[in-house]
């Protein structure tokens, strides 16, 4: 674990860090958004939008990701309690998301820019063509100086609804691996990571974490909340897949009123998660993070060895076994002996035909298939390790 703890000042590192990014994409949660009341917050969402606007003054792109849609239904509905059968979560989700999008729009127009909302669901980043066309609208949302508000299609997205990206979390680390030189800041109710429980005094805040490792991970403390469901947890998480994609990472007090211009200012305010030297970039970054896993493929123990610590790419003759029908081109999941994931990876051959080539050597594809279009099954262009 390497970590370094030092008190609120404008920091040379985040400066530097704040100079290599041209996007900056903010998640914000539904503790931070609502009152002890549940209903939206409109003060809150306000101040947010006017730090939104002076970010997006620098010319970034800005893009905010945004929870509340269902606490704000349990609001404006005067209920007592977040629902739990799913239909109606689906309804308090539509009826609040209205009131979050105009307040967004209200707190923006002030500033002299629009809110666009986007809706989202996991599905829409798993197929290559849905990710490019994300980030394109994105894109063209940004030309025309408005500002991206992305939510979880909850009224659609029925599976996450019940267990969702993480309140949000990993669905802005999945928006900020559209894009890349970006910061992503993920707006807490909490003043950062920790190195013991927050409410405790002795408990002091984290300002950088260099290496998110098992070490880190243990330092998290889940609240329990009755109209939220993210936590530490689901936050490091999405900091630590935002860092695999190079992406420079705070969790930050969203209930700050400054936050975003502290943070913008270089202060160190929050946890700020610094990503490796090597990230993975382009393709390999969809298949890593979005992609829909359609099979399985088991591999012994020297494929293992030659894929994770050789970057090499998969032959057929290290493969065990086949598991799901997926066609050729499709996103598989490359596991050891034990089941553990090791990779993921774009295949050359379809399933019925990986399963005839498995155990082979290359040479002896051609008389098995009758062709032998690839030489392996996986290339390692298009292979990422996931563990």
């Amino acid at each position: 674990m390497t970590i370094s703890v030092s008190i609120p000042s404008v920091d040379a590192r985040r400066l530097e860090v704040l100079q290599s990014v041209d996007a900056v994409v903010v998640k914000v949660g539904t503790r931070v958004l609502t009152g002890l009341d549940g209903r939206l917050d409109w003060d809150r969402i306000e101040k947010l939008s006017h730090q939104l606007c002076r970010i997006a003054d620098t010319g970034r792109q800005t893009i905010m990701v945004s929870s509340g849609a269902v606490g704000a239904g349990v609001g404006k509905l005067g209920l007592a309690a977040r629902p739990a059968g799913l239909a109606q979560l689906q309804a308090v989700a539509a009826i609040g998301q209205t009131d979050l999008i105009k307040a967004y729009e209200t707190a923006l127009s002030k500033r002299g820019r629009h809110a666009a909302q986007v809706l989202l669901t996991a599905s829409d980043l798993r197929r290559r063509t849905g990710y490019l066309h994300v980030r394109n609208a994105l894109s063209q949302i940004h030309a025309f100086g408005a500002i991206a508000i992305i939510n979880e299609n909850d009224s659609v997205a029925v599976g996450e609804l019940m267990t969702t990206f993480g309140d949000n979390d990993r669905l802005a680390a999945s928006v900020a691996g559209l894009l890349s030189k970006a910061l992503l800041v993920i707006l807490s109710d909490v003043e950062g990571l920790y190195d013991g429980a927050p409410s405790l005094p002795t408990s002091k805040r984290i300002s950088v974490v260099a290496e998110l490792d098992a070490s880190i991970f243990a330092l998290a403390q889940d609240h329990k909340s009755n109209s939220s469901k993210g936590g530490m947890a689901s936050k490091l998480r999405a900091a630590e897949a935002a860092v695999s994609f190079g992406h420079p990472t705070i969790i930050a007090p969203g209930r700050d009123d400054t936050v975003l211009d502290r943070i913008m200012a270089g202060e160190d305010v929050g946890t700020l998660f610094l990503p490796p030297t090597k990230a993975i970039k382009g393709r390999r970054r969809w298949i890593g993070s979005a992609a829909h896993v359609e099979g399985k493929l088991t591999l012994d123990d020297g494929a293992i060895r030659a894929v994770e610590q050789k970057d090499s790419s998969l032959l057929a003759i290290g493969i065990k076994d086949v598991s799901g029908e997926f066609g050729r081109g499709a996103v598989v999941s490359l596991c050891d002996l034990s089941g553990r994931e090791v990779a993921r990876g774009l295949t050359n051959y379809p399933s019925d035909e990986v399963y005839k080539i498995l155990g082979l050597s290359s040479e002896k594809i051609a008389a098995v298939l009758g062709h032998r279009t690839y030489e392996v099954v996986v290339h390692r262009d298009n292979l990422v390790l996931t563990s």
